[in-house]
């Protein structure tokens, strides 16, 4: 699986952004796409993932995004955005989508075995 992440950028406090995550390789939606992020002074830390082996709408959110983050997921386009409002400066970090193709889908990025790379959002206060 090949992941390419784009959308990130620079907004001030309370804006919004939309990531991007292209995926190619295995059959697209057959996998868990999970976004990360690496936070200055903090590891790598879940932000939200889709998985079609979970009830509730196949997403799952960390609670520091949940209410504030959605995920949507472009079947046709192989394409799974993070739509990202209310932003805070604590969201500045680089974000992560990756792919988990073996355990269906967790918070904990070991599970993940494809990365992409990463793009910057930073926001301002």
């Amino acid at each position: 699986v090949q992941l390419q992440a784009s959308g990130g950028g620079f907004v001030q406090a309370g804006g919004s952004l939309n990531l991007s995550c292209t995926a190619s390789g295995e059959t697209f939606g057959s996998y868990c796409i999970g976004w990360f992020r690496r936070v200055p002074g903090k590891e790598r830390e879940f932000v939200a993932a889709w998985s079609k082996a979970w009830s509730n709408s196949q997403t799952y959110y960390a609670d520091y995004v949940k209410g504030r983050f959605t995920i949507s997921i472009d079947h046709a386009k192989n394409r799974l955005f993070l739509h990202m409002g209310t932003l805070k400066p604590e969201d500045t970090g680089v974000y992560y989508c990756a792919a988990d193709t073996r355990s269906g889908g967790s918070p904990w990025y070991g599970s993940y075995d494809y990365w992409g790379q990463g793009t910057q959002v930073t926001v301002s206060s």
